[in-house]
C-alpha cells in the first residue's frame, strides 16, 4: 500500500529516486518494473508493472465505439512508458512525459494506495488547496459509496 506526500527531487536527467520506504515493496510486488503514464489532472501515474497490466486489460476490454473510452485509452495506455529503478531506485521520467506533468526539478510523489501521482510541487499545492475550498463550498449530493465512510 502506498500512502503519504513525499516532497521528491529530479536530477538533471530527469531522473526521480522513489523514497527508501517504498523501493522494498516496489522491488517484492514487481522486481523494480514499474510504468508511468499520464494522469487526467495534469499530473503522471506512476503503477507497479502488475498493477498496470492489470488496469491495461480492463481499458483494451472497454467499448471502442464509445469515444470517453477511446479517450481513456489513448491517454494511459498510449502514453504508459516502462521504466525499471536501479540500484538506488531511481528511474528516468522521458522528457514528454516531464513536459505533460510540468516537472523541473521539485515534485510531489503522492501515495494512492495501488499507485502514486507525481506532481510538480507547487500545481500540487494549488490542486490541494483548491480541492480543499471546493470541498467545503459544495453542497453536492455524496455519492452512495461514500455515504457510509467515516474519516
Amino acid at each position: 500500500m502506498f500512502r503519504g506526500v513525499s516532497a521528491i527531487n529530479l536530477d538533471e536527467k530527469g531522473r526521480l529516486a522513489v523514497p527508501t520506504r517504498y523501493r522494498a515493496e516496489l522491488g517484492d510486488c514487481c522486481d523494480n518494473q514499474i510504468v508511468v503514464t499520464v494522469g487526467l489532472d495534469k499530473c503522471l501515474l506512476l503503477y507497479p508493472l502488475p498493477e498496470f497490466e492489470e488496469i491495461e486489460r480492463k481499458l483494451v476490454k472497454l467499448p471502442a465505439l464509445n469515444k470517453k473510452a477511446k479517450r481513456l485509452q489513448r491517454l494511459l495506455i498510449g502514453h504508459a512508458t516502462e521504466c525499471e529503478m536501479d540500484g538506488q531506485g531511481r528511474f528516468l521520467i522521458p522528457e514528454p512525459l516531464r513536459r505533460f506533468a510540468g516537472l523541473d526539478r521539485r515534485a510531489a510523489l503522492i501515495g494512492q494506495g495501488n499507485k502514486f501521482e507525481i506532481w510538480d510541487e507547487d500545481s500540487w499545492g494549488l490542486a490541494r488547496d483548491a480541492w480543499i475550498d471546493e470541498e467545503q463550498a459544495d453542497e453536492e449530493v455524496m455519492p452512495p459509496e461514500l455515504g457510509t465512510l467515516s474519516l
